[in-house]
């Protein structure tokens, strides 16, 4: 138990035995005071009132009495209107930073048998195109999350699920058909989802000129769009997959190795992996056999194109196609199957869609429809939405070629991050491996904390430049300060300075450096709320701050060099509960550590 932990006890308490009550769960609230008060912790007295039925100050008062009396580690209080500050000895810092410092799980939950088991669904990509910035931000969010709801006492599985099958996936199929040459990854020397995505680009563009010239013809633009033989190919190469026309199933069979290949490429070097990974061709036809039997009970209607639909007007939302007039299934068929089949698996307390705001109304009609079939459970489900990445110009755009693709921009963060540390003297003195290993990971570090420092809920405007700066709100800034911090114990290491035990009843504690221990008690809530909220920002803005703190203290203070044996030992505790800290949000954000900078 920590002394924040103690206080709300000792307050708790305090209360029962001076009013006869006891307080409700969130009535008693301790914070740290306010840098401009005196006193450490402050106790917020106006939820008590109820209870006291006296005035903030005398409340305060009385049990502020009470706190100096039995709590042995009160050195004295004050009250500011409805405040108490409460002010703690010396000791009690040294023997909290001491407990801190010997709890290799601080600010982590275990996970027990009793813990809530979530699936989290992430990445999801379509076997037409490489993996964008769109993607990363989905990728590093959905994989952030996984590991601070694990950090939260929570059992998480991870799954993905391959959109591997539609009419996006056959017009790249058609335009690789008739445009290639028989051109492979292997004879062009382009990665198997550029490949693919090359096409998908190629098709739109031809389709575009049909219509063109379907319009000079004198055709509407939406006959155009409609009539366009191109499309028309696509659309019959759809259903001769559905129907397992073998020469369609060989080549999207052909093509979707291309995909996976790369596709495993981008993860490793995303640093990204999955418990489990689903493919739309394997959990389709599970929905549209749930589609059909809710046809039969009614709960499902067929239109006059024998296309199959569900009413949901009378819920504010509209009549949801879900097979097309050809038989053809939708993007929301084979979520109802995906879902079901998740759900036999792993009999999920929860189940979480890492997906863009532009699917709200899709994860709506998902959980309705599914209510509507018979699941009790379509209420565990949740839509983490988040907003869009955009660039300077716009949104991005896969069909037509406007989007930056992760790789290529991996690898121009990667160019980016040598050529600053360089200039920096940061990859002086290291072997060609070490400068390799170096250079991505901090490119990495600025990518994922850019993108991660965000509330989620915001749309990001990306701009790579701001990214990799080894000062300011960066990633890059929090790798230097946990090297920084890794320098001194391989100091230590070569003057042999031998570490000491600190005392139980060392007090000779600087003002900043009981902050310090302070701001390692907000870590477990930083991660409570971070886990609640489903919010890396939280603790990327936690971890920031912690930096910031750590690094104001190491330019103020002397640890190596100090001649004070105790002085130095609690310094050098500090310094290493710091770099265990940091280091614990850092791999909360899926960022790796470097040990020298």
């Amino acid at each position: 138990m920590n002394i924040e932990q103690s206080l709300n006890q000792v307050v708790t308490k305090a209360v029962e035995e001076i009013y006869a009550k006891t307080p409700a769960q969130g009535q008693v609230q301790v914070q740290k005071t306010k840098k401009e008060f005196e006193g450490d912790f402050t106790i917020v007295v106006f939820p008590l009132l109820k209870i006291s039925g006296q005035k903030p100050e005398e409340t305060a008062n009385k049990i502020g009495e009470y706190i100096k009396a039995n709590w042995q580690e009160a050195q004295n209080f004050n009250v500011v209107k409805g405040f108490l500050n409460i002010s703690v000895k010396k000791t009690a810092i040294t023997e909290t930073l001491k407990k801190i410092a010997s709890n290799e799980n601080f600010g982590y939950t275990p996970i027990t048998e009793k813990s809530k088991k979530i699936v989290l669904e992430f990445s999801s990509p379509n076997t037409n195109k490489p993996l964008h910035l769109g993607h990363l931000r989905n990728n590093f969010l959905g994989d952030s999350i996984s590991r601070i709801l694990k950090a939260g006492g929570n059992n998480v599985i991870k799954v993905n699920l391959v959109n591997d099958r539609g009419i996006h996936i056959c017009k790249s199929m058609l335009a690789w058909q008739k445009f290639s040459g028989g051109e492979t990854p292997e004879s062009s020397g382009i990665k198997g989802d550029h490949l693919i995505g090359k096409y998908y680009v190629l098709f739109d563009k031809h389709y575009k000129q049909e219509v063109a010239d379907l319009m000079a013809q004198g055709q509407t633009e939406d006959e155009a769009k409609k009539n366009a033989p191109i499309l028309l190919e696509a659309r019959k190469m759809l259903q001769d997959w559905e129907k397992g026309v073998p020469e369609v199933v060989e080549l999207w069979k052909k093509m979707n190795g291309w995909v996976y290949d790369g596709f495993d490429v981008t993860y490793k070097t995303m640093g990204i992996s999955f418990d489990k990974i689903y493919y739309e061709s394997k959990t389709y036809l599970e929905g549209k056999q749930y589609v059909i039997d809710a046809l039969k009970k009614g709960i499902c209607q067929q239109a006059d194109d024998k296309s199959v639909y569900i009413d949901l007007t009378a819920d504010g939302l509209d009549q949801k196609i879900l097979l097309r007039s050809d038989g053809t299934t939708v993007y929301m068929t084979q979520d109802l199957g995906t879902a079901a089949l998740r759900h036999r698996e792993f009999n999920f307390d929860e189940h979480i869609y890492v997906v863009g705001n532009e699917q709200d109304y899709h994860f709506k009609v998902l959980k309705l429809v599914l209510k509507k079939i018979g699941f009790d459970w379509a209420d565990t489900i949740k839509h983490f939405s988040y907003g869009m990445v955009e660039l300077p110009d716009g949104k991005m755009k896969s069909r037509e070629g406007t989007v930056v693709d992760a790789d290529d921009l991996i690898a121009e963060m990667t160019d980016t991050a040598r050529q600053t540390s360089q200039e920096l003297g940061k990859l002086n003195e290291m072997t060609a491996e070490e400068q390799t290993k170096t250079v991505e990971t901090i490119a990495l570090a600025a990518l994922k904390y850019f993108i991660l420092k965000v509330d989620p809920k915001k749309t990001i405007l990306f701009n790579p430049k701001e990214s990799i700066d080894f000062n300011g709100n960066t990633g890059p800034f929090l790798l230097y300060t946990y090297a920084r911090i890794r320098s001194i114990f391989r100091k230590l290491d070569e003057k042999n300075i031998t570490r000491q035990t600190l005392s139980d009843d060392f007090c000779d504690i600087a003002p900043a450096e009981s902050e310090l221990v302070k701001k390692f008690l907000d870590f477990p809530q930083a991660v409570s709320d971070a886990c609640s909220m489903c919010s890396p920002a939280q603790i990327a803005n936690y971890v920031y701050e912690l930096s910031k703190q750590y690094n104001q203290f190491y330019h103020d203070f002397t640890i190596i060099g100090e001649t004070d044996n105790q002085k130095r030992e609690f310094r050098i505790i500090l310094s290493q509960t710091a770099g265990k800290v940091i280091k614990d949000c850092l791999n909360m954000l899926g960022i790796n550590v470097l040990e020298k900078m």
